[in-house]
């Protein structure tokens, strides 16, 4: 009875301990993610209908904020917000450099709001005061139906935005 149930754990033990490992990933992504996102003031948390205020006010020249899409080159190519500024997500160490007044009001998307929310909260660990996260990203934006505009086109139209379209990224196996 007793070697009935050492085989038993034994089994039990080889067939979960891989699930449960590969399950802590994740999960301890989501407890950084939550982590970083306490770092934004919850009134520095905006909308795309309040983007959408901001860029015409940065168009009318009535304010000096900065609109940064931290989506890849490739995304931002294919349409973004007329004179806003591309920063690759996985790049928050070029903001100081580019503009390294920390009351510099930066609104920060990507395309829907996982990549602006731990580069916006890096930015406020950078010491950065007046950052904005805009909530749905560009996704939201398109939906709404405001203008986006292309290198190649000038001012684009989205009739129906599929969420479900993504840069793919492949991970390569590691040389070690």
């Amino acid at each position: 009875m007793n070697s009935t149930w050492l085989w038993s754990l034994a089994a039990v033990t080889i067939l979960f301990i891989p699930t449960i490992t590969l399950a802590a990933p994740a999960d301890e992504e989501k407890k950084v993610f939550a982590e970083l996102s306490a770092l934004i003031p919850k009134d520095r948390v905006a909308s795309v209908d309040d983007l959408y205020k901001k860029w015409q006010e940065v168009q009318a020249k009535k304010s000096k904020a900065i609109i940064l899409d931290i989506r890849s080159y490739a995304e931002f190519y294919a349409g973004h917000l007329d004179g806003s500024n591309n920063i690759s997500s996985g790049h928050p160490y070029l903001v100081p450099k580019t503009w390294p007044d920390p009351n510099t009001e930066i609104w920060v998307f990507c395309r829907t709001q996982h990549r602006a929310t731990y580069f916006t909260s890096f930015l406020y660990r950078y010491g950065y005061k007046n950052v904005y996260l805009v909530k749905g990203g560009i996704a939201d934006w398109a939906e709404k139906g405001y203008p986006l505009f292309s290198k190649d086109f000038g001012e684009i139209k989205v009739l129906k935005y599929n969420k479900e379209l993504k840069e793919e990224y492949e991970v390569r196996p590691s040389m070690n």
